[in-house]
């Protein structure tokens, strides 16, 4: 089935995807039980799982996916300990391969309110291990069992008949019809290639289609370490309709400085969707982060929007104050929190890499 043959199941379904700061029904997460990806520091994950629970359930709930009756009790263990709101707690049973469930979680779309429906749709884009791991199978179940139990109806993205692979952490949007983007993730031909053959302009046409998008903003550049060579969530975030704060380097002889520079530039005189100039402001990076000669894709961007909470990786940096005074400025009328985010950098991802926002109708 082609693009055009599956347009009028989105289009025409008066259905957009929202920004991240709009209301949530609940936030998900899936606690962590792959070792693999926190080799030698897994034991302290739970605990930094359980802080950001805790965090997070007085503006809304938390869905947690456990991998079966005993591992939640491993998880009730951990959260009662920190003290969590079990009345803000729900546990769902769905195997997966790895924690990082902003990627392979489910896109929710809401209805227009002018439209027919009253009810969130769900777009089920394939999950490949980010084009690099073999772990990916059960990961890739996940949003079709959601959306069965939340019983939600469901589109499946399709590109010359095969399925559309898409990580969340690859997107963002104002929630107004604008998406930004790199072109080192959607477009790369030769490294981590999540959809062959598929140049820019039938990619922006598939985020138009799928997701209601009315234009889409590219940056060249990912950051170095990132193993999903090139996540939008570790670069440039919106903050609301117009603005986005993108990630600037202080040290030129930083390997990330250029790069970022580069991203910098080509963000100055992009137009939204409704014409006017976007507006950029700087988000400070910190100072090289390297374990075991490897370089971590340390990013103040990866934060967490909750409906009462912003939450924001720190990693005992100069730059943390930096980061989190300009993002406080930026969300009045929620709070900014720090999360010690050294442990969880371990695995490549941070605080937005292991969230999942469910809009509220």
């Amino acid at each position: 089935m082609s693009i055009s043959d599956q347009l009028h199941r989105v289009s025409d379904s008066d259905y957009r995807w929202p920004a991240e700061w709009e209301p949530h029904e609940a936030t998900w997460i899936s606690w962590p039980h792959n070792r693999s990806d926190w080799p030698g520091k897994f034991e302290a994950i739970p605990w930094v799982y359980g802080d950001i629970v805790t965090k997070l359930t007085p503006g809304e709930k938390v869905r947690v996916l456990v991998q079966s009756e005993a591992h939640q009790l491993l998880a009730r263990d951990v959260l009662t300990r920190c003290g969590a709101d079990f009345s803000r707690i729900e546990f769902w049973t769905i195997e997966t391969d790895r924690s990082w469930i902003r990627d392979y979680g489910t896109f929710f779309l809401v209805p227009d309110p002018e439209g027919s429906s009253d009810q969130l749709r769900v777009v089920d884009f394939q999950f490949s291990g980010w084009a690099q791991y073999p772990d990916w199978q059960r990961d890739n179940q996940v949003t079709s069992q959601i959306a069965r139990q939340l019983n939600a109806p469901v589109v499946r993205p399709l590109h010359q008949d095969r399925p559309v692979v898409l990580e969340g952490g690859a997107v963002d949007t104002n929630g107004q019809g604008t998406l930004i983007a790199t072109e080192a993730c959607l477009l790369n031909t030769t490294h981590q290639v999540r959809n062959p053959g598929t140049g820019r302009r039938e990619m922006e046409t598939l985020l138009k289609t799928y997701l209601d998008i009315d234009q889409v903003l590219w940056l060249p550049h990912a950051l170095e370490g990132d193993d999903t060579n090139g996540h939008i969530d570790d670069l440039c975030r919106f903050v609301d309709p117009h603005t986005v704060v993108a990630c600037r380097g202080h040290d030129p002889d930083d390997t990330n400085y250029g790069k970022l520079e580069e991203n910098w530039d080509q963000l100055q005189d992009r137009r939204l969707e409704n014409g006017k100039k976007l507006h950029v402001i700087a988000l400070p990076c910190p100072n090289s982060i390297v374990f075991e000669n490897t370089c971590l894709p340390a990013s103040y961007a990866n934060f967490y929007i909750g409906n009462t909470v912003v939450l924001v990786p720190t990693f005992n940096d100069p730059m943390d104050r930096v980061a989190l005074e300009t993002l406080a400025a930026l969300f009045p009328g929620r709070s900014t929190v720090g999360i010690h985010a050294l442990d969880l950098l371990w695995g490549l991802g941070t605080l937005h890499c292991m969230t999942h926002q469910q809009p509220a109708i």
